[in-house]
């Protein structure tokens, strides 16, 4: 079993750039994507149900803004997008799906930067995080979850290229970090970095400015977290910087059936 993640700044455009064919290439039983900044009445037919595939998707109540989607090869036991709060489900960011055992949660989480870049977002980014979290730590007794999507935060130092430049951008805050090490303190591990512990150069999203990803002065703030049990199951975690056509990149796990 093969999940991605890829946050694809806009489907129509990222579709224009190739989405389907790094769909089909990437070989895989479950794609979450995220951003998708579109209502699904909106999609190309060719992407709203690309033949072999399922799909799910949870736009915003607003129109161009957040929004996700679920392409799997088998239909979901039981799929579900509300978390239950307005504020949270007014934006699109969150899904789940199961299957037998095995749970997929897609996650759009905000930006905490806010309109003027003021880090006035960031107590709703934080509490979206701890929303999400609650719901995961009851389904962790019960199912192998995974957490797939852009988490909007680089952990440690060594995920973004230029740390000491950013500690006061919403994306590596202290509170932001501490909210991420909360969730690794619970037991949840962060499959690209436990398979991968100390590299660095390793990074998810890149500026549309300057050549950042030409020159991989980027950020790793794509992340597949896995539930102790379906850690337990994972083969091997990655992250394809040589698939275009959005400003992030897909990341994702193999894992036992």
């Amino acid at each position: 079993m093969r999940i991605v993640s890829w946050n694809v700044n806009g489907l129509r455009a990222c579709a224009k750039k190739g989405f389907l064919d790094v769909l089909e290439r990437s070989k895989a039983d479950v794609v979450g994507i995220q951003e998708m900044k579109a209502f699904e009445s909106q999609l190309p037919d060719a992407v709203r149900s690309p033949e072999g595939w399922c799909t799910h998707f949870v736009a915003a109540e607003r129109a161009g803004y957040s929004g996700i989607g679920l392409f799997t090869k088998a239909a979901p036991d039981r799929i579900e997008s509300s978390l239950g709060e307005p504020r949270f489900d007014a934006e699109g960011r969150y899904q789940l799906a199961r299957f037998g055992r095995t749970v997929v949660v897609n996650a759009y989480f905000p930006n905490g930067s806010g309109k003027d870049r003021d880090n006035s977002r960031v107590p709703y980014k934080l509490d979206f995080y701890r929303a999400v979290f609650d719901r995961v730590e009851r389904l962790r007794r019960r199912y192998h979850v995974f957490v797939i999507g852009d988490w909007n935060t680089a952990h440690t130092g060594i995920d973004l290229a230029r740390p000491a430049a950013n500690r006061k951008t919403s994306g590596f805050l202290p509170e932001e970090c501490a909210e991420m090490d909360r969730w690794l303190a619970a037991g949840w591990i962060d499959t690209f970095r436990e398979r991968n512990p100390g590299a660095t150069g390793h990074y998810t999203w890149w500026a549309q400015r300057s050549g950042a990803r030409a020159r991989n002065v980027g950020w790793r703030i794509d992340y597949v977290l896995a539930s102790p049990g379906a850690m337990r199951r994972v083969k091997d975690a990655f992250i394809w910087p040589h698939e275009m056509g959005s400003d992030h990149c897909p990341v994702g796990v193999d894992v036992e059936d």
